[in-house]
This record gives C-alpha cells, structure tokens and sequence, in this order.
C-alpha cells in the first residue's frame, strides 16, 4: 500500500476520541514522516501539532484538511 499524505501535508484526525488529551482544538495536524505498512498492511504517518508534540496514526484515522480538497 503506498501513502495517500506527504511530509508537510496538513492533516486532520477524522474520529478523535472523547479521551483523547492529545487532539487540538482546531484538530489539524501536519505530517512530519511517512512509516512503512503495519503487519495488516496499512501505513502509517508521525503527525504533529504546535503545542502538543508528535503522535502515530494509520492512515484510516486522518483525512486531508477540508481546504486541501
């Protein structure tokens, strides 16, 4: 599977959860490093924020920001 999102792409997290501490208010994201498929195949992305540090996501928990459509 190849990746849908480059590196400075900006991103937003499509189902945050209720829990989720790490979510930003405005919920966009910029993508920092492209990872290679977990052993179910899907990619995966090091996402960042100002202000909230780094986190991993798979590619199926982001979407492309609404402007970048």
């Amino acid at each position: 599977m190849s990746h849908k999102y480059k590196v400075h792409q900006l991103v937003r997290i499509t189902h945050p959860t209720f829990s989720d501490k790490r979510a930003t208010a405005s919920g966009i994201y910029e993508v920092t490093r492209l990872m290679p498929a977990d052993q179910t195949g899907e990619v995966s992305y090091r996402i960042r924020s100002s202000g909230f540090g780094e986190r991993a996501v798979r590619e199926s928990q982001i979407a492309a920001r609404a402007s970048d459509l």
